[in-house]
């Protein structure tokens, strides 16, 4: 079984990079891309990922709004992990991504196969 991803950012080339990262990944599989904080909320929804990959700088509402939405959102649903991804420092983001309640992050320039695989380990371990 495939673990399904939902892609969100609203930079397109961004979102080639990470589809083809997540396709190269043993068991995963995308199922969606959005460009919005609020499509990335009702994709979630609607679409019922195992794992988004959620970008920081968005349209509309932040991504760690939008984490908080997505999260929020699931207490009677099937859980999902949200990884933000971004291109701003570790340092300030990833304490504020966990806040909002994201399993993790990861910089945009670290983003691969090996380190998808392993942050969802991570992520999925507890």
């Amino acid at each position: 079984m495939s673990i399904r991803v939902l892609i969100v950012d609203d930079q397109a080339p961004f979102r080639d990079v990470a589809r083809t990262v997540v396709e190269l990944t043993d068991g995963f599989e995308v199922v969606g891309e959005v460009e919005t904080g609020e499509d990335s909320v009702t994709s979630a929804r609607d679409l019922r990922p195992d794992l988004v990959l959620m970008d920081v700088n968005l349209p509309g509402i932040s991504g760690l709004d939008a984490t908080r939405q997505i999260l929020a959102g699931v207490e009677n649903a099937k859980p999902v992990v949200v990884l933000v991804l971004s291109t701003y420092e570790a340092d300030e983001y990833g304490p504020r991504a966990v806040e909002a309640g994201a399993a993790g992050f990861i910089s945009k320039s670290d983003f691969s196969p090996d380190r998808l695989a392993e942050a969802w380990a991570s992520a999925t371990s507890v």
